[in-house]
């Protein structure tokens, strides 16, 4: 009875007032579907609550005759049909709730502070907004993905959590949008080098500043806690990093218009565009979904270091279209096609051989290139420069921003092509140069350059000459001219004979003083005896000083002394000479030869004497041998006894 009373409704069911006890035989069960309507004329309180017994009783007796006992003994007349039924049929209104499992939920409303969530439970679960902060356009009726905590905690509250939710989910929705290009919507959290942070399905994104927009970004902090749509372009696994695009959006919407625009687009066609990006190279102009690039080449006829010397972001500017591309959608833009070409202004009356002043834009090592006027230039090359052969550099001459003045050489004004010259302004040092540097004249040269057979000398500017190496000292044995001179010396020189066709002067040194080898040759005769000290040892050769300055050699093995020792560097020895060469300018010597020769004389004359004394004997003998009889054999005898004993 007790069960049944629990679960009528209440607006059906007369209660009894506190502590009133109602016989049994009084109650009254109203039948399903039939209204009673309490009316209370006391407008106490008192009556509002509670009807009088006597009315009470009343309805009750009424009522009685009509209730039917029976079927209300069975459940069908309760439930219309049994209890477990009823049970079975309600629960499966409720959706099956797993703790720590997510399910799909919609909301049914929400304020600033919290979001009511229906998963279809007995009850709602609330979630802090803040959870949502990546999804500012929430609104009710959307579904969203939760995490069921706990179905029911102390105070019977159903528990949910969308940023668990999106956390467990995240590595499948985000390997699953990158798969199918799916477009995901993202909230900017901060800042990070290099670009921005993102979260996405709870994950930390990567947003590259090149990624943030098809045009440069300026500020990144304006897109601080905004919400934005991206495309999943990376992802590392190994690191769990994902990389994210805004910029791809735009460029699949922008790949449309830009078929359009270059369809439109006509070579020669003048444009209105902005300055989007100025780089080293070029001024990139937005055209209006389509960019093209000005090189700084076409910003101006004359020469700039910068394109911001001619234009500055966000400027509105005309272009003419140069050329562009169909297939890599790339425009080539002007600037400077828009004024006329400087050189349709050059004066008529310019021709070869006019002097003209400009300043100096650009120097290279083979030249300078001087604008004589806004757009018209002209190259001074390094050969005329100067009247000089030697190799320099334009930047020995002039630096950039010199005004110089210059001489036309030639003129192509079809071309549009000028050269220049500096040199003509002085005259030809070679016109005269037969007159000026006569052979056999003496002139101070500078030494510019050394070669292995000689040395260059500058005699002034324009006019080189050579003294071969033989012709640096009538003495000295010189292998290369660095021994003899440095490089900035001035040197002596004599004209030996005058190239006019290569403009070069053969030089020589040693020409300034008499030949000596003509007295040389009187000194050092064949087998002369002189003084000498050992200079140097080389390839088995010695060079041996002599008196007056000159030098003699010796092969090593002429440098055996007499004691078997071989002579070294810095000993004065004496040495005989074995060959004189006037020609060659060559004196061989031997020290050797000193103490060989004499010994060997020593023994000469010793031979010569013993010959001597024999021959003598042997006349004696033979004189002595006419006068002798056979009585003087006693004497013979003794003579020849002291023919040996002299022998010996």
């Amino acid at each position: 009875m007790n069960e049944f009373n629990n679960e009528l409704l209440e607006d059906e069911v007369i209660l009894p007032q506190q502590n009133e006890e109602i016989p049994e035989d009084e109650i009254v069960i109203p039948k399903r579907d039939e209204e009673i309507e309490i009316v209370a004329d006391d407008p106490e309180p008192e009556v509002e609550e509670v009807l009088s017994k006597k009315q009470r009783l009343s309805n009750a007796s009424v009522a009685n005759d009509k209730f039917n006992w029976d079927e209300f003994e069975s459940e069908a007349a309760v439930y219309g049909a049994t209890k477990q039924e009823v049970e079975e049929q309600y629960a499966q209104t409720l959706s099956k709730i797993i703790e720590n499992d997510v399910v799909e939920g919609t909301v049914v409303s929400m304020n600033k502070r919290e979001v009511i969530v229906n998963i279809g439970y007995k009850s709602e679960g609330v979630i802090n907004i803040g959870e949502f902060r990546y999804h500012p356009e929430l609104q009710v009726g959307d579904k969203v993905e939760v995490y069921v905590e706990n179905a029911e905690d102390k105070r019977g509250q159903l528990m949910l959590s969308h940023k668990k939710a999106r956390a467990m989910r995240s590595w499948d929705r985000v390997n699953q949008a990158l798969e199918v290009d799916e477009i995901v919507k993202g909230y900017i959290k901060c800042r990070t080098k290099g670009g921005m942070i993102v979260d996405v399905f709870g994950i930390e994104a990567f947003l590259p500043g090149s990624q943030i927009d098809v045009k440069p970004i300026r500020d990144y902090d304006v897109y601080v806690d905004k919400t934005m749509e991206f495309k999943i372009v990376k992802i590392n696994h190994e690191y769990r990093n994902v990389v994210v695009s805004h910029k791809a959006l735009i460029e699949a919407e922008l790949e449309a218009q830009k078929k359009e625009i270059i369809g439109r687009l006509e070579k020669g066609q003048v444009l209105e565009g902005i300055v989007k990006n100025i780089t080293s190279y070029g001024v990139f102009i937005d055209l209006g979904g389509v960019d093209g690039l000005i090189h700084i080449t076409d910003l101006s006829w004359g020469r700039i270091n910068h394109p911001e010397e001619i234009v500055q972001l966000d400027q509105k500017i005309n272009v003419v279209i140069l050329d562009f591309d169909d297939s890599k959608k790339r425009i080539a833009l002007g600037l400077k096609q828009l004024t006329p070409h400087p050189w349709d202004a050059l004066e008529t009356e310019l021709k070869v051989g006019d002097k003209v002043k400009g300043r100096v834009v650009v120097i290279a090592d083979y030249g300078a290139f001087i604008e004589v006027q806004s757009g018209v230039e002209g190259l001074i090359h390094v050969s005329e420069m100067s009247w000089s052969q030697h190799l320099r550099s334009a930047q020995d001459f002039m630096k950039v921003g010199d005004e110089v003045e210059a001489v036309v050489l030639t003129l192509d004004r079809e071309e549009r092509k000028m050269s220049l010259g500096i040199k003509q302004l002085k005259p030809d040092p070679w016109t005269e140069i037969a007159e000026r540097y006569p052979i056999g004249s003496r002139h101070h040269a500078k030494v510019r350059n050394f070669t292995n057979f000689g040395v260059f000398v500058e005699m002034e500017e324009g006019v080189d000459g050579l003294v071969h190496i033989s012709d640096l000292s009538w003495t000295k044995k010189i292998k290369h001219p660095g021994e003899f001179t440095a490089i900035g010396n001035t040197l002596e020189v004599v004209v030996l004979d005058v190239d006019m066709e290569n403009r070069r002067l053969s030089l020589g040194h040693k020409q300034l003083e008499e030949n000596p080898w003509d007295v040389f040759e009187t000194i050092f005769t064949l087998d002369s005896l002189h003084e000498g000290t050992i200079t140097g040892i080389n390839d088995k050769t010695a060079i041996i000083a002599l008196p007056y300055g000159v030098e003699g050699m010796a092969s090593m093995k002429q440098l055996v002394k007499e004691d078997g020792t071989t002579a070294k560097v810095d000993e004065k020895l004496s040495f005989k000479v074995l060959e004189f060469n006037k020609g060659a300018k060559r004196i061989t010597l031997s020290h050797t030869r000193t103490f060989e020769d004499a010994k060997r004389d020593a023994e000469s004359k010793e031979r010569n004497s013993e010959v001597d004394s024999t021959q003598k004997a042997v006349k004696k003998l033979k004189a002595n041998l006419e006068k002798t009889t056979l009585g003087d054999i006693s004497e013979l005898a003794a003579l020849k006894s002291e023919m040996d004993n002299s022998n010996e």
